[in-house]
């Protein structure tokens, strides 16, 4: 049986833009189509932090050691997959979509399988470790296809 039947979501994701769709066709001749889109601005850690990397102290010496600051880059990142994962979990429970693939750059990919909800993940029919999110869609449908030929 193909993955990429009728009705089964695609979702192209990276860490910060990510589209939801659904395959109008079938799996010889895939028609995708917008469900869904989502982005968040996530600018630069440096015009996130507010101030220089702090300093602790080392005890009595008068020591003091350098204390890495909280990568917010990276925090919104995990919490754009986070919320991407929420989305799934809601629509894959009032049974919009049976079946799922999902597109994503490795990272990405790896964040959203650690947030997924068992509701999703028994649905996931196939992944695709490629960041296509600024693929025209013609283009996003044969490369999925392409990659999906196997499984």
């Amino acid at each position: 049986m193909s993955v990429l039947t009728n009705g089964t979501w695609v979702l192209v994701a990276d860490s910060e833009k990510a589209l939801f769709l659904r395959n109008e066709t079938d799996a010889e001749d895939p028609h995708l189509v917008v469900v869904r889109q989502e982005s968040q601005e996530n600018p630069p850690d440096r015009e996130q932090s507010a101030n220089r990397p702090g300093r602790k102290s080392d005890g009595p010496q008068g020591h003091y050691s350098a204390v890495d600051d909280t990568d917010w880059h990276e925090l919104a990142k995990e919490r754009f997959a986070a919320d991407l994962a929420d989305i799934l979990y809601k629509k894959a429970f009032r049974g919009d979509f049976k079946r799922l693939v999902i597109v994503a750059d490795p990272g990405t990919l790896g964040v959203l399988r650690d947030e997924l909800h068992m509701e999703v993940s028994d649905k996931i029919v196939g992944e695709v470790p490629k960041t296509l999110t600024n693929h025209p869609l013609d283009e996003v449908e044969k490369i999925v296809k392409e990659s999906l030929k196997d499984s």
